[in-house]
């Protein structure tokens, strides 16, 4: 079982969900990554995906964009995001730690090296935001031989016969897509979630993790109570920056304020895995 898997496992057993930070690896400074994914960690995160910066984040709002831009500006590259891995495993941090990075930057640096490399560094996965299933053969094939999960996208217009085949390949978790656009802090989640979510879980029992839009506690919780995972970015970044320079003690008490709204006894709408 994957570390992924196993953190998914461990939170059903007493009906709660996963709570997944974005971090943009080299924002707002080549090296901050190392003191704030342990301050998310212990302030109640329980996965964190770590941005792989690119110059044409299709996928990003702009904040997000921002950030990718002030790492390339830091010099940031696929190996630096290797060893801020590395890193952070020396430190002693268990969580999962996912790779989400767009498909250029990996196939420069080559699909199968950089499915060894992450394993040897400590990563448990990569989310590719502009791979679709039908391309994604290669690198799935490198993550199955280094066990790795390679965690796909579905959205609100993905049709039958698209969520089925991306169940086909998926492992880790389903990412979720809240909404139709880029990702950004939202004031309110999508009202068909339950209903979209219902719709994929008809073809997996692989975990599902909502991301895109959600930004304050009180949406945490409502995606919570429909989904195994809540994933959470642009609002994340949106305090970093000012937070590096004064303390964490901003983004811990957010990260905090999710973790205790998600926590809130609640009913589910939608059968979960």
């Amino acid at each position: 079982m994957s570390r992924i898997a196993a953190v998914f496992q461990r939170l059903a057993q007493t009906d709660r969900q996963a709570l997944i930070m974005y971090l943009t690896v080299g924002y707002p400074t080549m090296h901050a990554a190392r003191e704030i994914v342990p301050a998310l960690v212990a302030a109640g995160a329980d996965m964190i995906e770590l941005g792989v910066p690119f110059s044409d984040p299709l996928a990003d709002g702009v904040t997000i964009q921002k950030a990718t831009q002030q790492a390339l500006a830091n010099k940031v590259n696929v190996r630096h995001c290797l060893q801020t891995v590395r890193q952070l495993r020396a430190d002693g941090l268990q969580v999962p730690l996912i790779f989400m990075g767009y498909y250029n930057p990996l196939l420069q640096y080559g699909l199968e090296a950089f499915a060894r490399d992450a394993a040897e560094a400590g990563a448990d996965g990569f989310i590719v935001p502009d791979l679709p299933p039908e391309e994604a053969g290669a690198l799935h094939d490198a993550c199955r031989v280094y066990d790795l999960d390679l965690i796909f996208f579905v959205a609100p217009t993905s049709t039958d016969a698209r969520i089925k085949q991306v169940a086909a390949l998926a492992s880790g978790f389903i990412y979720c897509v809240s909404l139709t656009g880029v990702t950004g802090a939202r004031s309110t989640i999508a009202a068909n979630l339950p209903h979209f979510l219902a719709r994929v879980r008809n073809e997996t029992k692989v975990p599902l993790a909502v991301g895109f839009g959600v930004s304050q506690p009180s949406q945490a919780q409502e995606v919570a109570s429909v989904a195994d995972g809540v994933i959470v970015g642009s609002a994340l970044i949106n305090l970093v920056e000012q937070s590096v320079e004064h303390g964490l003690d901003e983004v811990k008490a957010f990260t905090h304020s999710l973790r205790t709204a998600m926590d809130q006894p609640k009913s589910r709408d939608v059968g979960s895995s």
